[in-house]
């Protein structure tokens, strides 16, 4: 057209694919401002100034969700400033020596215009996700009268069914930034704050308004590392009783043994024996099914200033229970949860 290529967003779309993905390599992890933070006398760690700080640092981290409220922070318990300056707010997975980029060029996409239609033959989104959902439809896990099916946000954003995968479509589909299947990248919607507890360390809680079931509250992010070198680290977590190591392995990858772990080492303690938030594997610039984000959904209505947590134990008997409070690694610890079925037991 008048000797200039003609460009639609398909063989834009082609054209992006090509180019290399964008990822954050662990090794690049921010310190500096850590690093001053911990030189300066306690004194200043331990002043009001110390938390407006910190604040400030996760105000400025938050470059991926440019909408999503502030986040306090909260000691009414102890002389603290701030939570430790070795933490690290993200909501984005760092990737570790030999774990490969995200796969993109295999990533399916869709063509939709607008927002995308859950009924639709034609948007591949839908087919993606009704292909890994094939199974819960048929055993009724999914009921046929869902109207969203086989998306499992509801038309307001909520997670409807928890347990399963979740394929939110991606940078290189047509649809609209408001398409009903993007909800995880557009960010956290509710308030939190980070609010030191009086057993527990520093724990994420609701700010003043109820936040419904089904919500998207955050991504379990942090380094993510081969499952070898999680095992190296895990022996040396487990002496000092400190280990945020979530293997992915969810039962949908049909996998024995992971290949990847995300550690979380800088992230707060909010375990509880009976959680009101729940991990799901969540894909969106990732072909691959073993990479997914580990997504934090609320399972139920969770109260003003209530903590949110989730279960570092997943399911396990009483058995089980009994063998981990005899274990003399120091990552094992008493549970502090205060919920009526506590085991007694968590990874600290």
């Amino acid at each position: 057209m008048g000797g200039y290529p003609v460009v639609t967003w398909s063989s834009y779309s082609q054209a992006q694919r090509l180019q290399p993905p964008k990822y954050r390599l662990a090794k690049d992890l921010p310190h500096e401002l850590q690093d001053r933070v911990n030189a300066l006398p306690q004194s200043y760690r331990d002043s009001p100034q110390a938390a407006v700080l910190f604040e400030a640092m996760m105000d400025e981290a938050m470059d991926d969700e440019l909408g999503a409220p502030p986040i306090s922070v909260i000691n009414e318990v102890t002389d603290e400033g701030a939570p430790p300056w070795e933490f690290v707010y993200t909501n984005q997975m760092w990737y570790g020596e030999d774990v490969p980029p995200p796969d993109i060029k295999n990533l399916k996409s869709c063509g939709c215009v607008g927002r995308c239609d859950p009924k639709s033959k034609t948007c591949g989104c839908a087919k993606r996700q009704h292909h890994h959902l094939k199974k819960y439809i048929a055993n009724g896990t999914i009921p046929g009268t869902w109207n969203g099916r086989p998306f499992l946000y509801d038309a307001k954003g909520s997670l409807q069914f928890f347990g399963m995968p979740i394929f939110e479509c991606n940078d290189f589909c047509g649809c609209d930034e408001d398409c009903p299947n993007r909800v995880v990248q557009r960010g956290r919607k509710y308030p939190v704050n980070i609010k030191r507890t009086e057993s527990k360390g520093w724990g994420v809680f609701n700010g003043a308004k109820k936040i419904p079931g089904g919500s998207f509250v955050g991504i379990y992010a942090g380094e993510l590392l081969t499952v070898e070198e999680s095992d190296r680290r895990g022996l040396l977590y487990n002496k000092f009783g400190r280990t945020y190591l979530f293997d992915i392995d969810f039962h949908h990858m049909g996998v024995d043994e992971a290949t990847y772990s995300v550690d979380a080492y800088h992230a707060g303690n909010n375990h509880s024996c009976d959680p009101n938030c729940e991990i799901d594997a969540c894909y969106i610039n990732e072909a691959n099914i073993e990479k997914p984000l580990l997504t934090v959904f609320t399972k139920r209505e969770v109260e003003p200033f209530e903590e949110l947590s989730f279960s570092y134990m997943g399911s396990i008997d009483d058995d089980a229970v009994c063998r981990l409070s005899q274990n003399n690694d120091a990552v094992y610890a008493e549970c502090h949860c205060g919920s009526a079925n506590c085991l007694g037991v968590l990874f600290s």
